[in-house]
């Protein structure tokens, strides 16, 4: 059975950091690709960044760059996006999700239907 796990969400201010941790289980890690993804409160779920499990190459959404950085723990199938310089626009619900079968994240990483499975996600909350 594939399980992602979030953890590391909270309040924090602005300025701030937090690190976001997916523990991943169920399926073969060779190829694919791992996404984080948010959604705030009457807002579509938005991509935040990409990792590609073959070579490590990431991707991120504009509004993140400079700020956040996806990385990879593969002996213990574990994924991170660490925040930094949070503002109070981050605010929202934080998931991981997979894309399975592919070496790489995709060219349109951002959609949320390239992703077969999914975390129940972590509330970040930064005030202002």
């Amino acid at each position: 059975e594939v399980q992602l796990v979030e953890s590391g969400g909270g309040l924090v201010q602005a300025g701030g950091s937090l690190r976001l941790s997916c523990a991943a289980s169920g399926f073969g890690w060779d190829e694919n690709a791992i996404g984080w993804f948010r959604q705030a409160p009457g807002n579509k779920r938005e991509g935040v960044s990409c990792i590609s499990r073959t070579d490590g190459s990431t991707h991120y959404a504009d509004s993140v760059k400079g700020r956040f950085t996806m990385s990879s723990d593969n002996a213990k199938n574990t994924f991170y996006l660490q925040m930094n310089n949070l503002k109070p626009e981050d605010t929202a619900v934080y998931y991981c999700a997979v894309e399975t079968a592919v070496s790489q994240c995709d060219r349109a990483w951002y959609s949320v239907a390239l992703y077969s499975y999914w975390g129940r996600g972590a509330q970040v909350t930064v005030s202002s």
